[in-house]
């Protein structure tokens, strides 16, 4: 059995439940970037928090990443998207077009994809050899290290939901004029080689889950539980972070 077939999908909120959390846990992440960013309490700077999500298409990435940012100004956050490289990216380690978009201390980014894609779509479709994605593990756990060490937070988030209902988004999308263009061949073809990528999942969750930046498998089923279980995870990694560097968080502002 595979990592993936360990999830518990039938995880839910209701609308009210999910209103009722978002409204305390994105009040709570606005406190914890204010104070990261020195903008609250003594001044300090906190550490970097580097939140990257991989996941099935129509897992519910763009609504988790909307949740977690609603409460913040958009001058303490980057959110970068990044889709195949150019041929001018692909001259160049894999690794070296994300370094722009990764935070200091103070600084906060979502990456929607990141360098995992080479050992998913680039190891599924070929776009990479045998020997580039293989031995990239080791070089993404060492690059996460190195992060690590620098103080940065590093929280990656796995949206996994399954094919029954990633087939039902897919149609909904197809019909609705204003969400057809979140819909693309590339995803239907995607579907035609899903065993191929779940192994490639799989592995990679195996071989690149470590201390310093554990994977979280989001179940996403329900959309509602997923953008909860988001912030919820994001906040504690936050916390734990500052805390590393001896800073403790700041109260929590009462209601």
């Amino acid at each position: 059995m595979g990592l993936l077939d360990q999830v518990d999908l039938t995880l839910s909120l209701s609308r009210e439940q999910e209103a009722r959390q978002l409204e305390l846990l994105q009040k709570r992440m606005l406190e914890l970037r204010l104070a990261c960013g020195g903008m609250l309490g003594d001044g300090k700077l906190g550490p970097p928090v580097i939140i990257l999500f991989e996941g099935w298409d129509a897992s519910g990435k763009g609504g988790a990443i909307k949740r977690l940012v609603a409460p913040l100004d958009p001058r303490h956050v980057r959110v970068s998207q990044f889709a195949a490289p150019t041929p001018d990216e692909k001259r160049h380690h894999f690794l070296v077009r994300f370094a722009s978009s990764l935070p200091g201390w103070g600084g906060m980014a979502i990456f929607d994809r990141s360098w995992y894609g080479r050992v998913l779509v680039e190891r599924v479709e070929k776009f990479a050899t045998k020997d580039q994605w293989g031995r990239a593990y080791s070089e993404i756990a060492g690059f996460e290290r190195s992060l690590y060490d620098e103080g940065a937070v590093v929280i990656k988030f796995w949206m996994h939901i399954s094919q029954e209902e990633q087939l039902k988004r897919f149609n909904r999308r197809s019909k609705d004029p204003l969400r057809q263009w979140k819909l693309t061949d590339e995803d239907w073809r995607n579907r035609e080689n899903h065993a191929k990528y779940v192994k490639a999942v799989d592995e990679m969750l195996k071989r690149t889950d470590r201390p310093e930046a554990p994977w979280n498998v989001i179940p996403g089923e329900s959309k509602r539980h997923a953008r909860v279980a988001v912030l919820e995870r994001s906040i504690e990694a936050i916390e734990a972070g500052m805390r590393r560097w001896g800073l403790e968080p700041p109260l929590p502002f009462s209601s």
